[in-house]
């Protein structure tokens, strides 16, 4: 993804939300937004590491 327009971002992922949330139980919400969460730190973990491990220019 190339586009650096924020509000194009967050409005994207808010869109999606809406759609996921409103096809879902309560129960069924709170455990998709507990894996996402998941998700997030997972791959913020990987990039974290990605950085830290790559060769020096």
């Amino acid at each position: 993804m190339n586009n650096c327009d924020p509000l194009a971002l967050t409005t994207a992922v808010n869109t999606l939300a809406v759609a996921v949330a409103s096809r879902l139980n309560d129960e069924d919400l709170d455990l998709v937004a507990a894996v996402f969460v998941q998700l997030g730190d997972t791959l913020a973990t990987i990039a974290a590491q990605r950085a830290r491990c790559r060769p020096e220019k």
